[in-house]
């Protein structure tokens, strides 16, 4: 067995590009990081990222540490379902509510919010997803099958966490463009109730789905 094969299992290749086909797909997270980039630029959604990062993070260590198990107890995955369309529904209404005002020529707010802000808003948001705890344990357990090792298990979750991270602070990056915020000024409050509109209605469809399954 190479090095290499030691360290990733032979599924990581198409483990990595169903990954970031994934990442592609906009989501609660990406609306919400998007709708703070606009706005604050990097400086005011960095801790965004990092949140986002974090909490994808926990769900790969639940994936690899028995979340099988805790999927079996319906009630927490329900209060977990509840809580995140409670999240989402309070976000988007704030973006819904954003005014054209605030924003100076180049874009830029005079203060944005502060980094463990922006950090717990990412978390809340990556973590309160419960989509993000299916499609990670269907990575780490039916993509990678029965004789991955726990050291490629945790290869495979430091390379996602990694590229969650660096994708979402390059999409900022990008936003935070002087010729995008340009584009961007007269229009970012519409951008605003966009993403808060796509937010809440991710929300309502936790919410359609939870008491359509629930007995």
């Amino acid at each position: 067995m190479t090095f290499w094969h030691t360290l990733f299992p032979a599924a990581f290749p198409l483990l990595a590009i169903s990954h970031f086909v994934a990442l592609l797909s906009p989501g609660p997270d990406f609306f919400l990081l998007t709708g703070y980039a606009i706005r604050f630029r990097i400086s005011g959604s960095i801790g965004i990222c990092a949140g986002i990062a974090t909490g994808n993070a926990l769900y790969i260590l639940l994936a690899i540490f028995g979340w099988s198990e805790l999927r079996q107890a319906p009630h927490l995955f329900a209060i977990v379902e509840l809580l995140g369309a409670a999240y989402l529904l309070w976000i988007g209404f704030r973006l819904c509510r954003s005014q054209p005002d605030g924003v100076m020529l180049n874009g830029v707010t005079v203060k944005h919010p502060s980094f463990p802000k922006q950090y717990m808003l990412g978390l809340a948001s990556s973590f309160l997803n419960p989509k993000n705890a299916l499609f990670y344990l269907t990575l780490m357990t039916a993509l990678l099958g029965a004789d991955v090792t726990l050291l490629q298990q945790a290869m495979c979750g430091i390379w996602m966490v990694s590229v969650v991270f660096w994708w979402d602070l390059l999409v900022v990056s990008v936003i935070g463009l002087s010729q995008i915020q340009y584009q961007l000024k007269k229009s970012i409050y519409i951008v605003e109730r966009v993403a808060g509109s796509f937010l809440m209605g991710f929300a309502g469809v936790i919410v359609w789905q939870f008491f359509n399954i629930t007995p």
